[in-house]
């Protein structure tokens, strides 16, 4: 007795399913899209360290721009993969100017122009603010400043900090890039900045190869439907 050709392909889904399983549903294009416009940013901070996003999102702002933090803590700035920003130790009297080394004292720490790094300082004395800005031209200027353990009364604030470098706006002095400098005041940078780990392409998903075997075994079953039932084309 011979099946018809139409009544074999009826009946192969309810055999491969029965065997595999019904096949993944495939990815809503909303999911997709949302995984390849993921932007890694910095983790979350813990009680021995924190850490900073520059620039989140093409905005010109440290996230957190202003926090405390004890001796010993690491503070690790993440920099975004496009614009290039800087982490320039600088003072409350200048807020875009870089802390150079003068008088005996040491210069303030420097990422230098970043993209795509990350860079880490540890508080040595958690008794004194620590002001920096990012010395990409204007971005100090139009407030992209943090602080850390600013106080939170009197005239040198962490508001009072940002106001200041905000009224330099566009009179901002460039400041030239030379690189990193490790060092610092009040903090020490004791590395370069180093690359951010990088989003890994995404694997084959499972789905997709799932849906290739069971289009392998769709045929072999055909291949034995056909042998055992003479169904030809």
């Amino acid at each position: 007795m011979k099946f018809s050709l139409a009544l074999a392909v009826a009946f192969l889904p309810v055999i491969v399913n029965a065997q595999y399983g019904p096949p993944d549903p495939a990815p809503s294009p909303s999911s997709s899209s949302s995984s390849a416009a993921a932007v890694p940013s910095a983790p979350a901070s813990s009680s021995s360290s924190v850490n900073v996003d520059v620039g989140p999102g093409g905005a010109l702002t440290f996230n957190p721009s202003n926090f405390t933090a004890a001796n010993g803590t690491t503070v690790t700035f993440f920099f975004p993969q496009s614009v290039p920003h800087s982490v320039t130790q600088s003072s409350f009297a200048n807020p875009c100017t870089y802390l150079a080394a003068a008088n005996g004292a040491s210069g303030g720490f420097d990422s230098g122009l970043q993209t795509a790094k990350q860079f880490t300082i540890t508080i040595t004395n958690d008794q004194q603010p620590i002001w920096f800005f990012c010395k990409a031209s204007k971005h100090c200027g139009l407030g992209m400043v943090g602080s850390i353990n600013a106080p939170t009364t009197g005239s040198n604030t962490a508001a009072a900090f940002l106001a200041a470098a905000k009224a330099i706006g566009t009179n901002e002095q460039t400041v030239s890039d030379n690189g990193p400098v490790t060092g610092g005041v009040n903090a020490q940078a004791t590395a370069t900045p180093a690359a951010t780990f990088a989003a890994s392409s995404p694997a084959s998903s499972p789905s997709t190869s799932k849906s290739a075997a069971d289009h392998l075994v769709a045929s072999g079953v055909f291949a034995f439907l056909a042998a055992v039932f003479g169904i030809t084309l």
